[in-house]
């Protein structure tokens, strides 16, 4: 089995600040991750850090919360993930 790289390349996560609730915080993400982001943000009609800080309420609800990161990371596959189903993620709440 043979696996292409994604265009591009491989790249390691890129580091942004964003401000959360009046905070200012810095998340590290992959570049993929980053445009699905930004991609979500413009299809949701909110900006970057309003998303941002929509998913991380959603994410300090958990009983366990996982890192940002890894709740942004999450809720990218789920989005994705539905989508390719046919289903409006913008609809979804997870």
């Amino acid at each position: 089995m043979t696996i292409d790289p994604p265009p591009g390349g491989f790249r390691g996560p890129v580091k942004r600040s964003v401000t959360i609730a009046g905070h200012p915080t810095s998340i590290s993400l992959e570049p993929g991750f980053w445009e699905a982001l930004e991609a979500a943000a413009v299809q949701s009609g909110l900006p970057l850090n309003a998303l941002i800080a929509v998913i991380d309420h959603a994410r300090i609800q958990a009983s366990d919360p996982p890192n940002l990161a890894s709740a942004l990371r999450s809720w990218l596959l789920h989005r994705a993930a539905h989508a390719t189903n046919g289903y409006k993620a913008e609809n979804s709440s997870h």
